[in-house]
C-alpha cells in the first residue's frame, strides 16, 4: 500500500498540470494582457538614442568627406544655361503647343 500511493500521484499531478495549462491558455485568450507603456516609451527612447547617433555620424562623415564633393569655383556652370542652344529652324518661340508634324507618306 506504502508504494500505491506515490505511483498514482504522478499521473494525478500530470493530469492536474495539464488542465491547468488548458485553462491558462483559454484564460489568456479571452483577456490579452495590454500593451506595457513601458515597452513602448523604451522604443521611443531607443529610436530617439539611434537617430541621434545616426546623426552624428553623417555629420563627422560630411565632416571629413565634404571636401571632395564641394565643385570647384572654376567649374561652375555658366549663369545663363541657355547661352550654348541654338534653336532649331522650326521650333515655336513660345510655350505653346508646336504644331502637329505633318503626315509622311510611305
Amino acid at each position: 500500500m506504502v508504494d500505491v500511493l506515490p505511483a498514482l500521484s504522478i499521473p494525478v499531478v500530470v493530469s492536474a498540470s495539464g488542465v491547468y495549462a488548458a485553462c491558462d491558455c483559454w484564460w489568456r485568450r479571452r483577456h490579452p494582457a495590454p500593451p506595457s507603456p513601458y515597452t513602448h516609451h523604451a522604443a521611443r527612447l531607443a529610436e530617439r538614442d539611434m537617430l541621434l547617433r545616426a546623426e552624428e555620424i553623417v555629420d563627422d562623415a560630411y565632416a571629413a568627406l565634404g571636401p571632395l564633393y564641394d565643385r570647384p569655383a572654376a567649374a561652375e556652370a555658366p549663369a545663363d544655361p541657355s547661352a550654348g542652344l541654338k534653336p532649331r529652324p522650326d521650333a515655336t518661340p513660345d510655350r505653346a503647343p508646336s504644331p502637329p508634324a505633318p503626315a509622311q507618306k510611305p
